[in-house]
C-alpha cells in the first residue's frame, strides 16, 4: 500500500536542513501503523510526503503502486480526494457548513449531485455516531463530535488509506479513547490501511506496528502482538 524508497527531504538553500534522511519503508494493505517521535523528528514531514502535499528531495514514494512523485498537481489532488482520507488534530472543518454539508463536500467537489452526496454523507455520519447532529455546524458540537465529523468526511469515499495527524491531540483522554475505538471499529469494517502520527501512547494498542522516528530517520520498527492489545 505504501512504499518509501530511499526518501529524503531537505529544506533551505546554502545550508539545507534535513527533515527526513534516506528512509526505506513498506506498509502493507490493512496494516495499522503508529508513528511516534519527539518534536523535530520528521513526523509531519513524513505524513506530508505520503499524502503528496510535499515532494521528496530524493527517492520515491509509491501509494498502491503509483509513484506520486511523477504525478502533476491535479493528479495528486485527485489521489488525495479519492484514495487517501486525512484527519487532523485541528479538525479542519468549514465553520459555516452543517455536518452533512461538510461531509458531502468532497463528493460535491467530485461532481456528485447535491442530494446524492448528502444522502451518502448522512449515512456516513450515522455510521460514526452523529445521526442526531446532521444539521449542526461545527461550533455547535463538542470536540469529540467534531472529530467524528472529520472522520466521516475523510472516509466518505471509503478510501483504502487513512492518514491521521494527532487525531486525539485536542481531546481529553476519555474522548480520545472513544475516537481510537471508533477508528478501530471502522478499520474492521473497511479494512483500510491506517497511518497514525501521534504522541499518545494509548493509541499504540490499537495498532499492529510502531515506528519511531528520530532526527529524520527510523529509529525502530516494531511489530506488535495482536494489535498491541
Amino acid at each position: 500500500m505504501i512504499e518509501l524508497i530511499d526518501v529524503s527531504r531537505s529544506y533551505g538553500g546554502v545550508t539545507p536542513v534535513s527533515a527526513l534522511g534516506g528512509v526505506n519503508l513498506s506498509i502493507g494493505a490493512g496494516e495499522r501503523v503508529a508513528v511516534m517521535g519527539p518534536s523535530g523528528s520528521g513526523k509531519s514531514t513524513f505524513l506530508n510526503l505520503v499524502c503528496g502535499l510535499d515532494q521528496p528531495t530524493s527517492g520515491s514514494i509509491l501509494i498502491d503502486g503509483v509513484d506520486i512523485g511523477v504525478l502533476d498537481d491535479d493528479a495528486r489532488t485527485r489521489l488525495r480526494r479519492e484514495r487517501i482520507g486525512m484527519i487532523f488534530q485541528t479538525f479542519n472543518l468549514l465553520p459555516t457548513l452543517t455536518a452533512v454539508e461538510n461531509v458531502a463536500l468532497p463528493l460535491r467537489l467530485n461532481g456528485l449531485a447535491r442530494r446524492q452526496a448528502e444522502l451518502r454523507a448522512e449515512a456516513m455520519l450515522k455510521r460514526v455516531g452523529l445521526g442526531g447532529r446532521l444539521g449542526h455546524r461545527p461550533d455547535q458540537l463538542s470536540g469529540g463530535e467534531r472529530q467524528r465529523m472529520a472522520i466521516a468526511r475523510a472516509l466518505i469515499f471509503e478510501p483504502p488509506l487513512l492518514l491521521a495527524d494527532e487525531p486525539t491531540g485536542n481531546l481529553d483522554s476519555h474522548t480520545g479513547d472513544e475516537i481510537l475505538v471508533l477508528l478501530d471499529q471502522l478499520h474492521g469494517e473497511l479494512n483500510m490501511t491506517i497511518l497514525l502520527v501521534t504522541h499518545n501512547e494509548e493509541a499504540v494498542r490499537f495498532c499492529d506496528r510502531l515506528i519511531r522516528l528520530r532526527d529524520g530517520k527510523i529509529l525502530s520498527d516494531e511489530r506488535l502482538e495482536r494489535g498491541g492489545r
